[in-house]
């Protein structure tokens, strides 16, 4: 088969790899139907992270096409959106909530890799999720934006407790942030500040419910946030970008007592515990447990109550992923899908 490896830093390849096979029980092979370049992908290909010779790709749709000998929940046939990473959706901690810290967790990207034609999942009854029907191709791109930052974006708002009352910002205008802002409106947030310079993405951003947009940043960004909400912040702020900039902008704008959701992979990102100690927030975040969500996403999608899919804004065959990987570096996309 088919699939994406990056060889090393700006180095994107798609290459033949050995076809995925059963090697658990509790495995499935699925035929993936689209996948995506994730932002998080860009950090191994600017250098940020290492790379040698990595298989790519953690977000994924397909078709099951075989079943280890445990596997009950779906069938060979059944269209299924899986999680970034795997879990078995039955232990203690999976039971809480946290799937993403499941026991059995790996992360999809370092073991799987689903910029490709193929790929074994493990844990396949705890990490797929079957749709009700196969999905048309209007579809496709909104279930796929679910494996991951839709999911993703949810979790953030989850965890910064949005909903009706509250004031909500967003730091990041990526696929996540966008996301959040999606999400925010759909809990019932009265009111939702977007951080972004980019005009393509503000207008997306409000599409989703955005009704204020701050384009200022850092300490700037802080006061302009404190502006628009009587000197008081944000009652509920989703970190969605991961740097230093970013979070401590997230921190200043939640107001005493609010809620701060972090989604953003983070880099060398250095929390000064002071600051944090007399901000007086709450604070919940890290790697989202999608597959908590899914259910109820996947049905919002097929209901068509919500649309996801308007995050990719472009769309290229496998083939050409090189091309999408430089597309979303250098911010002439927002998301990328691929089709094998």
């Amino acid at each position: 088969m088919r699939g994406v490896v990056m060889h090393t830093a700006g180095d994107v390849r798609v290459e033949e790899r050995e076809d995925p096979r059963i090697i658990e029980p509790t495995d499935a092979i699925i035929r993936v139907t689209s996948a995506c370049v994730c932002g998080s992908d860009l950090w191994p290909y600017r250098g940020i992270e290492p790379a040698d010779h990595q298989v790519m790709g953690h977000e994924y749709v397909g078709v099951v096409e075989e079943t280890g000998a445990a596997v009950q929940n779906v069938e060979v046939g059944d269209f299924v959106v899986g999680s970034f990473v795997t879990s078995d959706n039955t232990c203690e901690i999976c039971r809480s909530g946290f799937q993403s810290k499941c026991v059995h967790a790996e992360f999809v990207a370092q073991t799987v890799g689903t910029q490709a034609e193929k790929a074994r999942i493990p844990h396949a009854d705890g990490t797929l999720v079957k749709t009700p029907g196969h999905p048309g191709p209007e579809l496709v791109p909104a279930l796929l934006a679910a494996s991951d930052v839709l999911g993703t974006g949810w979790f953030g708002a989850h965890a910064a407790q949005a909903g009706p009352g509250k004031t909500v910002a967003v730091a990041g205008d990526g696929a996540v942030g966008l996301m959040a802002v999606l999400a925010a409106n759909e809990m019932g947030a009265d009111r939702i500040i977007a951080m972004s310079r980019h005009p393509e993405r503000q207008k997306l951003a409000r599409y989703y419910g955005a009704t204020d947009i701050v384009e200022e940043r850092g300490e700037e960004g802080v006061a302009e946030i404190k502006e628009l909400t009587d000197g008081l912040g944000a009652h509920s702020v989703i970190e969605a970008v991961g740097t230093q900039e970013s979070f401590m902008q997230a921190v200043g704008a939640t107001r005493g007592g609010g809620h701060l959701g972090y989604v953003g992979v983070n880099h060398d990102v250095t929390i000064p515990g002071i600051e944090l100690f007399f901000a007086g927030i709450h604070t919940l975040g890290g790697p989202a447990p999608v597959r908590r969500f899914l259910p109820e996403l996947i049905q919002l999608i097929w209901d068509r109550k919500i649309d996801p899919g308007k995050v990719f804004d472009l769309t290229l065959p496998l083939d050409q992923a090189a091309e999408a990987y430089e597309a979303m570096d250098s911010r002439r996309a927002v998301k990328v899908m691929l089709t094998p």
